[in-house]
């Protein structure tokens, strides 16, 4: 085609115009079929094969990814060039100059690479979540990175499911504020700045909820526990500013998510207001077709349009049939401006029409020794200690240590599920990072051969062994059916116990794991995740004390397989189970129901007593608030952070509440023998739910309030709503 020549006069380029002028500028100039361009996002563009349709305005966005299951495999990377080549297409050869906006999936690190994100949960910190969004950016936009899909806020109880290594736990609270921590890193105050890109929240919603953990299967939910569990973090972040919403490949009670008007368009842009952008899921829109409710892409187009999907992501059925849609009268042309409306509000306020090109001459984003400090500071916090009886922390100066197993010498496994751009031999490798602590009184075995690991732990005092999965069991479309250890990692383990010498057991995980039999032969059980470029620094440090560790379980963990579902989501029945004596009575002839490693737990290298909790008021009203102290104290020899956490039960609601849920919680630093009162501003607010006329109520009645420091191990005290007279 022939080059179109720029309109002489545009005025939506003047960056001191408000962004709603500019864009009713905007659109006032464009033809439908530039409308329904801004509609579809390409894989992976080719700026000289799609020339021709960049300069016609027929293409608005690209991700670059090696697929739709890109975060299994690498590709190539961000090509700087090629993205400026496609963006002179569109700024300088089209009518309009609406530069492309291109996205990747930048999940826990771009080049510096932090712990997965159940990692950065078990963290508990939502400031370390805004560091990683913050650097992950700051490297990200170098190679021309405008927008990723991440925060993932799928609530699960569903460890099978791989995908829950990229969920930031099972509960709305501690997701939402995480999540928002991510959101601030990624965006700032001003996406617009320069190191700064668009956050995207998925996948809306209740794909956490896939049946039997298998990626993309069906839900079945009621909107009920829907919006008291699992649209909560998502209105966390679009709270907190997010961007982008991401809809779901699932469907709910059999409306597929691409066609669910009721949620994408009632809940999440009626009744919460969000007026950023929603994406399809790779090539979701067309999947409408494969899901049964669609004859075929053209009605495909027509239902996810309608539901308020803006952007097609790699699917093409808005480019196709969505201007013969609006021309025939099937489709509303004020769907597809909100749609075109909401493309072009992100694009401004990433201020892509004043800096569209990404080319950034003697940038870097390799890591640094600023980013490394961020990444070993969420490392150190991601280790949870879960049992130890005595054997950690390591002394330096006595006994010989051996160290085998199959991460002792890896870089690329320890980065993890979804890591596009981090490269192994940036990684901090175990075997080499106590090597350099220990000396010659460390042995290094890598695990090939179980018998040369027995040998070798005969000879030493203390064995450390590097268990776990790698990272390819985790993910999207990496679902189990038994989250027991991978074959062979049990007998190993076995052996070396056998000996009766000290043994410590180190996980690096995507999901939790049946770790009953490893709970069971090992002195000390470390659980790691997939910790990132700094795996071995992080873990010398904890391991021989320089830290302690301070992670939390932000999942929990069941007893075997055959207990899944367990978690904190457990609500009264009619034939009534308590919390406090289920581990006596079970709810199964052959086993107990109890967790093995319940939500919150997380072990330091010292003791901490909890006072009983008191309560400044008994009573309290909507509109006020109850200040809860309680007393911890560090009555060990070695200082701690402690993750106080806060608990409520609703005993008498309208529906079923949770036996306890997570509402709060504070990171206290106590020195030995050190006593502190943590208090905790509770509002009523806390205990809104929505009731069975899915309305938000907040009722008149007790209200159990509990302190401890992990989900099985608590105090309470009572207080009561009351409404003001």
């Amino acid at each position: 085609m022939t080059d179109v020549p720029a309109l002489p006069v545009r005025p939506w380029l003047d960056a001191t115009r408000p962004v709603e002028e500019r864009i009713d500028l905007l659109m006032a100039e464009m033809t439908l079929a530039e409308k329904v361009g801004q509609t579809h996002q390409v894989a992976n563009i080719d700026p000289d094969a799609d020339a021709d349709a960049i300069a016609a305005g027929r293409i608005s966005s690209s991700l670059y990814a090696s697929g739709p299951t890109g975060g299994n495999e690498r590709d190539e990377g961000v090509l700087v060039g090629n993205i400026d080549a496609a963006q002179r297409h569109a700024v300088e050869r089209s009518r309009l100059g609406i530069p492309l906006l291109f996205g990747r999936d930048v999940i826990h690190g771009h080049r510096t690479v932090c712990p997965i994100p159940l990692g950065i949960a078990a963290s508990f910190d939502p400031y370390i979540a805004e560091q990683i969004g913050e650097v992950a950016a700051r490297e990200a936009v170098v190679d021309g990175v405008a927008w990723t899909f991440t925060p993932m806020v799928d609530i699960s109880e569903e460890p099978r499911w791989g995908r829950v290594a990229e969920s930031l736990g099972e509960t709305p609270v501690l997701s939402g504020r995480l999540a928002a921590g991510l959101v601030r890193g990624f965006q700032g105050d001003d996406p617009s700045e320069p190191d700064r890109l668009a956050a995207c929240a998925k996948h809306f919603a209740g794909y956490g909820l896939a049946a039997g953990g298998r990626d993309y299967d069906t839900v079945s939910v009621g909107e009920n526990t829907l919006r008291n569990l699992h649209l909560r973090p998502f209105k966390a972040a679009v709270d907190a500013g997010v961007m982008t919403v991401m809809a779901a490949f699932n469907d709910v009670d059999g409306t597929p998510m691409h066609a669910h008007e009721h949620l994408i368009r009632g809940v999440l842009k009626g009744e919460w207001g969000f007026d950023g952008m929603v994406v399809a899921d790779w090539n979701g829109v067309g999947q409408l077709v494969n899901a049964g409710v669609a004859a075929d892409l053209r009605e495909a187009a027509a239902l996810a349009i309608r539901a308020g999907v803006d952007l097609d992501m790699c699917g093409g059925a808005y480019l196709a049939h969505l201007e013969e849609l609006v021309r025939s009268g099937e489709v509303e042309l004020g769907l597809v401006d909100d749609a075109v409306r909401r493309v072009l509000r992100l694009k401004f306020r990433l201020g892509l029409f004043e800096r569209p090109y990404a080319a950034r001459p003697g940038a870097s984003n390799a890591p640094t020794p600023e980013s490394r400090a961020v990444a070993l500071r969420a490392a150190q916090a991601a280790h949870v200690l879960v049992q130890n009886d005595g054997v950690l922390p390591l002394d330096p100066s006595a006994g010989s240590v051996l160290l085998s197993g199959a991460f002792v010498d890896e870089g690329e496994a320890l980065l993890g599920t979804w890591t596009l751009d981090g490269r192994g031999e940036d990684v901090a490798r175990p075997g080499a990072a106590l090597r350099e602590r220990l000396g010659d009184r460390l042995t290094v075995a890598d695990g090939r051969f179980s018998d040369v690991t027995l040998q070798q732990a005969r000879r030493a005092d203390t064995s450390v062994l590097l268990l776990g999965e790698h990272p390819s069991r985790s993910g999207e479309a990496q679902s189990v059916t038994d989250i027991r250890l991978p074959h062979g990692q049990l007998d190993v383990l076995r052996a070396v116990a056998g000996l009766g010498k000290p043994l410590v057991a180190v996980v690096y995980t995507g999901r939790p794991l049946d770790l009953s039999e490893v709970l069971d032969l090992a002195d000390a059980v470390l659980v790691v995740w997939h910790p990132g470029v700094e795996a071995g620094t992080a873990l010398a440090s904890v391991l021989l004390g320089d830290v302690e560790p301070h992670g939390r379980l932000p999942m929990t963990f069941p007893l075997s397989t055959g207990h899944i579902p367990t978690s904190t989501h457990q609500r009264p029945t009619g034939r009534l189970i308590r919390a406090d004596v289920d581990h006596e009575e079970g709810r199964y002839i052959d086993a107990l129901t109890y967790p093995r490693l319940p939500f919150g737990l997380g072990l330091s290298y010292t003791e901490v007593d909890y006072a009983a909790p008191t309560a400044s008021s008994s009573v309290l009203s909507p509109d006020g608030s109850v200040t809860l102290t309680v007393t911890v104290t560090n009555t060990g020899k070695r200082p701690c952070r402690e993750v106080v956490q806060l608990y409520f039960r609703d005993p008498v609601a309208e529906v079923t509440r949770p036996l306890v849920e997570l509402t709060d919680w504070a990171l206290v630093d106590l020195e030995p023998g050190q006593a502190r009162e943590v208090t905790f501003d509770v509002q009523a607010e806390q205990f809104a739910y929505a009731g069975r006329d899915l309305t938000t109520r907040i009722d008149e009645g007790d209200i159990i309030l509990l302190t401890g420091p992990d989900s099985a191990r608590l105090q309470s005290v009572t207080i009561t709503m009351k409404k003001d007279s």
